[in-house]
């Protein structure tokens, strides 16, 4: 192996570890949030009062979603990793103290006004719940809406780390997030109720910027409001069209929670439900392999560094497309019995996982679209272009409004008509920012994105077929209930797992045993000598 084929080689590897300690965090992170869901679904099933919390916890998720959370991939880091030089550390925590100044001003106001306007913020999430819902709602978001500056100052932090490539911190602020909301439904349930919930909520956020602090151990910054710094600059330059762009997106979802609202009050939770599954595997996949590679995308952009900058792009889509199209087909063929097992407790009926597949699988229509729009939209970011994204995402979301709305001329407003509305929505983001990727960076040709996507789809294929038979021959023998769901998913997934693996070998898909060669890696390093 020549030099150049070697540092190939452990840019590749350490993408890899990068994703592996990402995916760890994110396996914590989804899995907490499975029990979550699983807690809330035997303490309250899928009851009217669940969709007030609902509303109410949508309103710190969507602001730190159009704030830090936009701005963090597609600004924060970008920027941030142009001074994490050691010789440019000083200049860094001089930023990062400003940063974490103008948050706590800013969002310190907000807090204030969405204590005094919660009324009116719940009617226009979900003005379709009773009045009884409505005013539970307004209660539940007076307690959860500090979270807001919490999560953002938590959002800064981690965007600091992820560019000084300390990932293990950042990784696992989610897991403590979800965390904290079961402890806090067990604990508290009995005498608060859903208010339980609000609380976890917010102790959840307040320890998100616990767990990282031990990340800045050796930052030196204070409190000052400054925004003269040319960073910040840039920073608020590339977030604008973000912003702009969020601001549309999140319109969408606050239009689809008032028009879920209006299907049934316990149509929020069906959907909610059916997202946290979709979440698993985009989190698991798609996010981490996408936060892996975009500080080393930022560098090689800056650099010109452009025949680099596509490998590393191509590395992380085929990796995503490898694991996230068998992953797909494993949730549709084992959708009954995931959910069953997951949800079917307590005050959560048959009748509610019945309505929750069907939301599930709608939500799969877009899984493997959405999954690769994630690095498509940090490999722009990357390059420092944030308009392409955003203006892609406003573009989208026009196109959901119609979707969503235009049936209701002819027949009535459905769940699982939304939900199938944001699928097509993904998929058109992701086909139009394919299509410009091709324009703007001659694509990625010579990388062998079609024979992957068409070997994984075949053994994906295989599996998905050998799954149901798997399934549906257990099924005559396994005992009904919780244990004979979990032998069904257990003895699916293992199965899935089996065949996709060997079929993938067979088929010469690299990213399966690259990931393996990472992962044995990473455990070495872990367990080796002065460990």
């Amino acid at each position: 192996m020549d030099e150049t084929q070697e540092t190939a080689f452990q840019r590749e590897v350490e993408v890899a570890q990068a994703a592996g300690i990402i995916a760890l965090g994110n396996i914590a992170s989804r899995v907490l949030g499975v029990v979550r869901d699983t807690v809330k679904a035997d303490l309250f099933g899928a009851a009217g009062s669940l969709s007030a919390y609902e509303v109410a916890a949508l309103v710190p998720t969507m602001i730190y979603d159009l704030l830090v959370g936009g701005m963090s991939n597609a600004a924060l880091v970008p920027v941030l990793s142009d001074y994490t030089a050691p010789e440019r550390r000083a200049e860094l925590w001089h930023l990062l103290g400003r940063l974490l100044s103008l948050v706590v001003i800013a969002l310190s106001v907000f807090v204030l006004l969405a204590e005094v306007l919660a009324p009116q913020v719940v009617w226009l999430l979900g003005g379709g719940l009773p009045p009884d819902l409505q005013a539970l709602a307004t209660r539940l978001l007076r307690i959860c809406v500090p979270a807001v500056l919490f999560l953002n100052l938590a959002g800064v932090v981690s965007g600091t780390l992820y560019a000084l490539k300390r990932f293990a911190f950042p990784a696992f602020t989610a897991a403590v997030f979800n965390a904290a909301v079961v402890v806090a439904a067990l604990l508290l349930s009995k005498r608060w109720g859903v208010t339980s919930l609000a609380v976890g909520l917010l102790v959840g956020s307040i320890l998100q910027i616990v767990l990282q602090w031990p990340g800045l151990r050796d930052v030196r910054w204070r409190f000052a409001l400054d925004l003269s710094h040319p960073a910040l600059r840039r920073i608020m330059r590339l977030y604008v069209p973000i912003f702009l762009g969020l601001m549309v997106d999140q319109s969408a979802v606050a239009l689809s929670y008032n028009l879920a609202s209006r299907t049934g009050d316990r149509s929020i939770n069906w959907m909610r439900y059916s997202a946290t599954l979709i979440q698993f595997p985009l989190g698991l996949i798609a996010t981490a392999v996408s936060i892996a590679i975009l500080p080393t995308l930022s560098r090689q952009a800056t650099g010109g560094r452009s025949g680099l900058f596509k490998d590393t792009l191509a590395r992380g889509l085929r990796l995503v497309l490898a694991l996230t199209i068998p992953a797909t087909v494993g949730l549709w063929v084992l959708a009954t019995p995931i959910v069953a097992l997951v949800f079917e407790h307590g005050g959560f009926t048959p009748a509610d996982t019945l309505a929750t597949v069907a939301a599930l699988r709608c939500h799969l229509v877009g899984l493997i679209f959405a999954a690769v729009d994630q690095p498509l939209i940090f490999a722009f970011y990357a390059r420092k272009d944030t308009w392409t994204p955003a203006l892609v995402g406003v573009a989208t979301v026009i196109l959901y409004v119609i979707l969503a709305l235009a049936p209701m001329l002819v027949v009535s407003l459905t769940l699982n008509g939304l939900i199938l509305a944001n699928s097509l929505k993904l998929v058109a983001h992701a086909l139009i920012m394919l299509v410009l990727l091709q324009h703007r960076m001659g694509g990625l040709s010579g990388h062998g994105m079609w024979g992957l996507v068409f070997r994984v789809a075949v053994a994906s294929a295989v599996m998905g077929g050998a799954v149901h038979l798997v399934v549906e021959g257990m099924a005559w023998v396994v005992p009904a209930g919780l244990i004979g769901e979990a032998l069904l998913v257990g003895g699916g997934g293992l199965a899935g797992a089996a065949i996709y693996g060997v079929l993938a070998v067979l088929l010469r898909v690299e990213e399966v045993g690259l990931l393996g060669r990472a992962l044995l890696e990473w455990g070495r390093r872990l367990t080796g000598p002065g460990r």
